[in-house]
């Protein structure tokens, strides 16, 4: 499967995820995050089309949110209900700033 990336960086960084955010996709983001994280002051991630997330995924999600939380902070937008249930069971609903 694939995973589609679109970014904006500077302070003010939003990254758009769309597909499957897996093992096999995950470097592709791994690679983004470390283009935008050491010059953003704020992280959005609009993932309303991602479609699946897995461990990979989470991990890179949770690097990110580590980063952020040093500086002006992360949110993601538009979670899917699939995707929202995966980080309720894993907890990271518990921490994670998420918007509608």
């Amino acid at each position: 499967m694939s995973l589609h990336i679109e970014k904006t960086v500077g302070e003010n960084a939003v990254i758009i995820l769309s597909g499957r955010l897996d093992t096999t996709t995950a470097p592709a983001l791994e690679n983004i995050l470390n283009e935008v994280l050491p010059c953003a002051k704020t992280l959005m991630i609009d993932l309303e089309k991602l479609e699946y997330v897995s461990s990979a995924g989470l991990r890179l999600i949770l690097k990110a949110q580590k980063a952020m939380g040093k500086k002006g902070g992360m949110k993601l937008r538009h979670v899917p209900d699939n995707v929202m249930e995966v980080f309720t069971i894993t907890g990271f609903a518990d921490f994670l700033t998420i918007e509608d």
